[in-house]
């Protein structure tokens, strides 16, 4: 009887545990992915910033992404998106940096705010317009961070000694005020141009914000960088700290790893078969 040919099978896995594993890992990638997409369009909302006022943290045109909150999770520190009706109908980005029974003040030793006493450390914040703009920087003309000085140049907060860049000051406005309980007092991190609460001091509630208005905190910027919006430290020795970040790490690393186990796991079988083309059938004889 003539020899036959016989095929070995399943040795490169394929049809077997390999191909199981394979599959597991497209199933469980897509879930990972899909998941983390439909968690993420839950928790978070984009937002377009139309101005300036955050500067140097937030720039014009930049895509940001809130995780949507209720205004009881608000903490000093925080950037959030909220809504009122005395400042405008749209809504509006601003840093807390005063909660309910929160002493606020500008400025102290330095040029540094001070909230219930203690000067706080912002290094977001951005640089001082020169003397001589509006209180709230009504021109709209960016700040150069520089000036020319003279004999003659004032030594107010904001204006330098001699010639050359402005010291960073809290507020070219002094204020103090004492946050009522259920409210926020929020500022611009470009201090020298935002309209925040100083401009609405004069109004019931000197300026301070319901903590129900606020819909969103920011997370994170989304475009044209990716980054994180960190929570600012020097708030932390004060009662209540700072927020805790949000889930969007989370969310971003189960959408990266599932893309990346989809990825695997359908290249399996295209990669085995490419592996195997050079094995030949073997023959064996039978007699």
């Amino acid at each position: 009887m003539g020899g036959t040919q016989v095929i070995r099978g399943h040795k490169d896995g394929r049809g077997g545990l390999g191909n199981v594993l394979s599959g597991m890992a497209v199933a469980i990638g897509f879930v990972l992915f899909l998941g983390g997409f439909i968690w993420g369009a839950v928790v978070y909302q984009p937002y377009t910033v139309p101005t300036d006022s955050m500067m140097p943290t937030v720039n014009p045109g930049d895509r940001v992404l809130a995780q949507r909150i209720d205004g009881a999770e608000v903490r000093r520190g925080d950037v959030v998106i909220f809504t009122d009706s005395v400042w405008s109908d749209s809504p509006m980005l601003k840093r807390v940096v005063g909660i309910g029974g929160d002493t606020v003040k500008c400025c102290g030793q330095g040029g540094r705010l001070t909230v219930n006493g203690k000067e706080l450390d912002e290094p977001y914040i951005d640089q001082p317009k020169p003397e001589g703009e509006g209180a709230f920087g009504e021109s709209g003309t960016p700040s150069t961070g520089g000036a020319s000085g003279g004999a003659g140049a004032s030594s107010a907060p904001g204006a330098p000694d001699t010639a050359g860049a402005l010291p960073v000051v809290a507020s070219n406005t002094p204020f103090e005020v004492t946050v009522p309980e259920g409210k926020l007092f929020l500022l611009g991190d470009r201090r020298s141009v935002s309209i925040d609460s100083r401009a609405h001091l004069q109004e019931a509630g000197q300026g301070t914000v319901p903590r129900s208005e606020v819909s969103a905190r920011v997370d994170a910027l989304a475009w044209p960088t990716l980054r994180m919006v960190e929570r600012p430290k020097t708030y932390e020795p004060l009662p209540g700290g700072t927020s805790k970040a949000g889930p969007l790490r989370f969310q971003a690393a189960a959408v990266l790893g599932g893309a990346l186990l989809v990825v695997i796991g359908a290249a399996y079988g295209p990669l085995v078969r490419v592996l195997g083309r050079g094995r030949r059938r073997e023959p064996v004889g039978v007699g």
